[in-house]
């Protein structure tokens, strides 16, 4: 690779993360990682990727969106160095997906002047699968999701067959009945009959929160919102008011370790009144 200051390709990342992998002259970070060890920052950086966005951080985004890639042509070198596959396999493999899912653009004329009808995405998917296996409806909802955006997709194909509700109004009331679940729950485990610290108590009160978390991801679902994103916006949220906390308490001389509760909360008022 040249040093010329000209633009490097993708051609020159390729070579990089050869040569990082090279046995004897590469990095030994590099040589030692795996699928596995290299997956928790694929997703780190897929979700980095998202906050630059939410940000409306540009700049930012150009650094995580190379980032991301890197992750992409690391996954791809070992899946090489195995002999699976390399990566212009991955990118051949994804040109032809969205060319065979998008023939309202480039398939027949008969079919490009027919357009997108609605749905097309989920059919032309539904198409790719293999027909002789025997898939449950809710198949194909990758694990490794962020559980509230697990529990959307699981939802979603359940709604397609008619297992939903026909609005928000008794998902809203499902949210109360799993709220006062909740609650019963934690009022029976500090009774003198089941101490609180009993295995089958907090197990109770975990399961009782998951399924509230659950009807929430519902709630989100009929609104048509992305939950993580809503949780994201109310993270920034209490940050900004607590930095106001902690920037109104420095100013006295002190941390929010010297004052209480009430004071803190009275400042969180008052953030909260200019619009942080």
């Amino acid at each position: 690779m040249d040093n010329n200051g000209a633009k490097k390709t993708l051609s020159d990342l390729l070579a990089v993360m050869a040569a990082l992998r090279t046995p004897g002259t590469g990095c030994p970070w590099d040589l030692q990682q795996t699928f596995a060890t290299i997956a928790p920052y694929t997703i780190e950086e897929a979700y980095e990727v998202a906050d630059a966005i939410a940000r409306g951080d540009v700049a930012h985004l150009k650094d995580e969106l190379g980032d991301l890639l890197l992750q992409v042509v690391y996954h791809a070198r070992m899946a090489e160095e195995q002999g699976a596959f390399a990566f212009a396999d991955v990118v051949d493999a994804i040109t032809a997906k969205m060319i065979r899912r998008h023939p309202h653009v480039f398939g027949s004329a008969e079919q490009r002047a027919a357009g997108a009808a609605p749905g097309f995405w989920e059919r032309a998917k539904a198409a790719e699968k293999d027909e002789t296996a025997a898939a449950g409806v809710l198949d194909g909802v990758p694990t490794a999701l962020p559980a509230l955006t697990r529990a959307i997709k699981l939802q979603s194909k359940a709604a397609k067959v008619g297992f939903d509700w026909p609005s928000l109004a008794p998902v809203l009331a499902k949210l109360k009945e799993e709220l006062a679940e909740l609650e019963e729950v934690i009022d029976a485990r500090s009774t003198p009959a089941r101490p609180s610290g009993s295995d089958s108590s907090s197990d109770a009160v975990a399961e009782e929160f998951g399924d509230l978390l659950f009807v929430i991801a519902n709630v989100a679902r009929h609104l048509k919102l992305d939950p993580e994103a809503a949780l994201r916006a109310a993270n920034a949220k209490f940050i900004r008011r607590f930095r106001y906390i902690e920037a109104r308490l420095a100013a006295d001389g002190r941390a929010p370790s010297d004052s209480d509760l009430a004071e803190m909360d009275a400042l969180w008022d008052e953030a909260k009144t200019k619009g942080l």
